[in-house]
């Protein structure tokens, strides 16, 4: 009934949407009289903010379509190269004749969608072939197509990592660092022909006990028959997904907003100062940074559930008690896949050491193959796009995989 009622709430808010967006471009546009009216630049910015707090967010596009490298601009085109119905795994090939590394960038299916790693795919295409995955909206995928959870994330990587072949090297960033080393666990347990060169792993849950945040509080705090009655939901009739059950984004936007509600409000208000001002670099970042964070996706309830309660009630891998199809899930049999791990000393998602946790269980691996890393002033965001990780991590990921 919820998804219901916001569906509702949406149909009323979209003339609104609709009409504030046209009075922002008459109170603006150069060819418009009322531009050069008295207080227009106000009433502009006023129409836009609230444009963009009530207008829905699609999916934002991956709009890479050059990267530099050598000094010239290469063309670069997506192609799909592998479907599954919950996820695409998306190829950026680019017109180049470089036998560079192939990654497998793993994104987190977590709320955003996977075009939140744009500029970490971006910086990758400099120096390496990049994969990602880009995982689909719960709601627009038919019921037909049966549930998804934790395990299935599993099984997802591991063919995408068969596809890709064993010269592959793995770059997860937050929540799938934990079930990407379950597939590297499961496949150097029983296919040692398919273990991937390298597997970087970038501000994730590997062990929640350590230095627990907002997020691992929430979650021990709250049984897990609270989440499954307060926040699952089944999708509207009006979507392919109908009668799906999955955890809504516009609940998980509301908390992402609840986590920092006075940055966001300062940045709101700095938006609505920057068009006073005619500050349009300012404005226009504001704009892309929001067209991206507003722009969430429903969840697959299983998913969400089995991550709730496997990753951060019960840790079940750094415990060991993790079995996915009948195996449990030993990252101690990683023998040959180098490890790199990646914090941000001012990670609020990840706490410090949840993320090196994973050296403590690829206890297997010799010194020489493990490499850990923490960036210092540094948010969760900030480790995979940015200045920092453009100048900082970026550099140091494609030293270790050309490394190995």
């Amino acid at each position: 009934m919820l998804y219901d009622l916001h569906e509702l709430q949406r149909s009323f808010l979209a003339p609104l949407a609709a009409f504030t967006d046209t009075g922002s471009q008459l109170f603006s546009n150069p060819y418009s009289p009322l531009a050069y009216t008295p207080l227009s630049r106000q009433f502009a910015a006023t129409y836009e903010l609230v444009h963009r707090l009530g207008k829905d967010y699609e999916k934002p596009a991956w709009n890479i379509p050059q990267v530099r490298i050598s000094a010239h601009d290469v063309p670069v085109t997506e192609e799909i190269a592998l479907s599954r119905p919950f996820c695409r795994l998306v190829r950026f090939r680019r017109d180049a004749r470089r036998h560079d590394p192939r990654v497998l960038l793993v994104a987190p299916l977590s709320g955003h969608h996977a075009t939140l790693l744009r500029d970490t795919a971006r910086t990758l295409l400099a120096a390496h072939d990049v994969y990602v995955t880009d995982w689909l909206d719960a709601r627009m995928v038919p019921a037909s197509e049966g549930t998804f959870g934790l395990d299935d994330y599993v099984r997802y990587v591991q063919d995408f990592i068969r596809h890709l072949g064993p010269d592959v090297h793995v770059i997860s960033v937050c929540q799938p660092t934990v079930p990407v080393l379950a597939a590297v666990s499961l496949l150097a347990s029983e296919e040692a022909s398919c273990q991937p060169r390298t597997m970087t792993m970038m501000g994730g849950p590997i062990d929640c006990r350590k230095s627990p945040t907002q997020v691992n509080r929430l979650a021990t705090t709250k049984s897990y028959a609270w989440f499954e009655d307060n926040l699952i939901h089944r999708v509207p009739a009006r979507y392919p997904g109908a009668g799906r059950k999955v955890y809504p984004g516009f609940l998980q936007h509301a908390g992402f907003v609840a986590m920092n509600p006075d940055r966001h409000l300062r940045s709101h208000y700095d938006f609505y100062m920057h068009l006073l001002r005619g500050d349009d670099s300012d404005a226009e970042a504001h704009r892309r940074f929001y067209d991206e964070y507003n722009a969430v996706l429903d969840m697959p309830a299983r998913f969400y559930l089995d991550t709730i309660r496997t990753v951060f009630q019960e840790f079940q891998l750094p415990r060991g008690t993790w079995v996915v199809d009948g195996r449990r899930v030993d990252p101690a049999a990683i023998q040959r896949t180098a490890l790199l791990t990646i914090e941000g000393s001012l990670d609020d998602i990840s706490g410090e050491g949840q993320t090196h946790a994973a050296h403590d269980l690829c206890r297997s691996l010799p010194r020489s193959m493990r490499q850990s890393y923490t960036a210092e002033h540094c948010g969760h965001y900030g480790i995979f796009s940015g200045r920092r990780w453009r100048e900082q991590i970026c550099p140091k990921i494609s030293a270790f995989i050309r490394s190995h």
